[in-house]
């Protein structure tokens, strides 16, 4: 499973794959813009993406409009330092909270195979 991380936050985008991969992604890439999760996203074709709301180039909603305007239906986690607008924009996916809790992450991962539970180091 490969898994594309939209985030423009350094130490963010540093720490998710690491974490991911942990829980059983076979890899992960890591875009910190709306254009290069798009491109990502065709070279490398995720079977989910978790992708941050606010990016500093674009939006994580505006790269997954881009990315499912194509064949292919690939779930969606956000992640956002402001749930409550994400919450009210309707995002029609899981949406988790800044900072994350890793638990957060490992359930709303899990429905889309991931299902290897918390590291007890995570808890």
């Amino acid at each position: 499973m490969h898994i594309l991380i939209t985030e423009d936050e350094a130490i963010l985008a540093m720490h998710l794959p690491m974490f991911l991969e942990e829980l059983g992604a076979d890899s992960c890439s890591v875009a910190a813009t709306q254009a290069e999760a798009v491109r990502e996203a065709l070279d490398h074709k995720p079977h989910l993406i978790a992708s941050d709301v606010n990016l500093a180039e674009g939006s994580g909603p505006g790269a997954v409009k881009a990315i499912r305007s194509r064949p292919g239906d690939i779930p969606v986690v956000y992640i956002t330092g402001t749930p409550e607008q994400a919450r009210i924009a309707d995002l029609g996916a899981p949406v988790i909270a800044k900072p994350i809790r890793w638990l957060d992450l490992v359930e709303a991962t899990q429905d889309h195979g991931l299902p290897t539970p918390l590291p007890a180091d995570k808890e």
